[in-house]
């Protein structure tokens, strides 16, 4: 099979970099461009020391003169709408890393982002493979969820689609890196270390991106409540999904055995063997979703956990695996690796 053309805006920051690492080793890509106007005739290994073998620079084209197969546009909520459209024009395939083409309702969009929306006649596919699949292989342009989304569907939605509750509480906890390349006074090393900081904690702008999409299946009508935390690790995300049963009879036994067979065809969710808790280091580095843990107290609250790599499955390594179905490649390719535990 051909290789196709490849361009990642914003490659600076580090899901830029991850896309890079990734895709370098993709049999079916070539990266033509990486942009950054900062650093514009940079080697990429100035920023990314990781990719000191990849012989790239970074450039700044116009975006008319972009000649690429697929774009990757890893620029920030708001800017990235004003780009996308031209390259949409050009003939370029587009995956959108940033959440401005997430949204159905436009409105939704507005109030959480606090921005005009420039484009909403743009129709995009929420990039989630799990969900979408079909829609995505034809799909001209992709929203990548969101890293706290991925893992908080990916642990509700078996119980949603199959009406076991109506109310989800989504506890989720995330390493630094998820706050971006550019330091800042929450994410200064003495602030942060040895610390746990809950923050947005009944307004984070994710909460409206999981209502949307869970409440697409099942009833439609299940309130959920969701609260992030920043931890002193670098990458990851673990999230515990709480909520009560609406039927007696169920077991803990059963929710295991109805998300194993609900997931064992994806390739990169993994239902843990035995129910284990599943681990942030198991999962560092990979393209993997692993949940387990699934128990009842005895007020028959349900408990399952959730670990993605924020990075990874929770945003470049999601978005090559959008890649992949897109253009018909193997949607394994470039994403075999396992996690780095340690």
């Amino acid at each position: 099979m051909s290789k196709i053309d490849v361009e990642i805006i914003g490659a600076s920051g580090y899901t830029g970099g991850e896309l890079m690492r990734l895709l370098s080793r993709h049999n079916n890509v070539n990266i033509k461009y990486v942009t950054s106007r900062k650093n514009e005739g940079e080697y990429v290994s100035e920023l990314h020391p990781n990719l000191e073998t990849l012989d790239l620079k970074f450039s700044n084209p116009d975006p008319k003169d972009i000649d690429a197969d697929l774009v990757f546009s890893a620029l920030p909520h708001g800017a990235s709408m004003k780009l996308v459209p031209e390259y949409l024009n050009n003939g370029s395939r587009v995956i959108d890393l940033s959440g401005d083409f997430r949204f159905k309702d436009i409105e939704t969009y507005e109030k959480w982002y606090h921005k005009e929306h420039l484009h909403p006649e743009l129709d995009a596919v929420f990039g989630s493979p799990e969900i979408n699949r079909e829609l995505i292989k034809d799909a001209d342009l992709i929203a990548n969820p969101g890293c706290f989304v991925t893992g908080a569907i990916l642990s509700s939605l078996p119980i949603v689609e199959n009406e076991l509750v109506d109310r989800i509480i989504l506890d989720s906890k995330s390493g630094v890196s998820g706050a971006g390349v550019n330091p800042s006074a929450t994410t200064h090393y003495p602030t942060c270390t040895d610390n746990v900081k809950p923050y947005s904690i009944s307004n984070h702008r994710h909460t409206p991106e999981i209502r949307e999409q869970l409440n697409n299946f099942g009833s439609g009508n299940v309130k959920i409540s969701f609260t992030p935390h920043l931890v002193p690790v670098i990458r990851g995300i673990i999230t515990t999904n709480h909520s009560f049963l609406l039927k007696d009879d169920v077991t803990a036994e059963d929710v295991y055995s109805l998300y194993s067979e609900y997931y064992k065809d994806e390739p990169f969710v993994q239902v843990l063997k035995d129910n284990k808790v599943p681990l942030l280091a198991s999962v560092r580095g990979s393209n993997n979703c692993q949940i387990g843990g699934i128990s009842l107290d005895d007020m028959d609250h349900l408990v399952i956990v959730s670990a993605i790599d924020n990075l990874v499955k929770g945003a470049s390594g999601q978005a090559i695996q959008n890649m992949n179905i897109m253009f018909g490649f193997d949607e394994t390719e470039g994403l075999k690796e396992v996690g780095l535990y340690p």
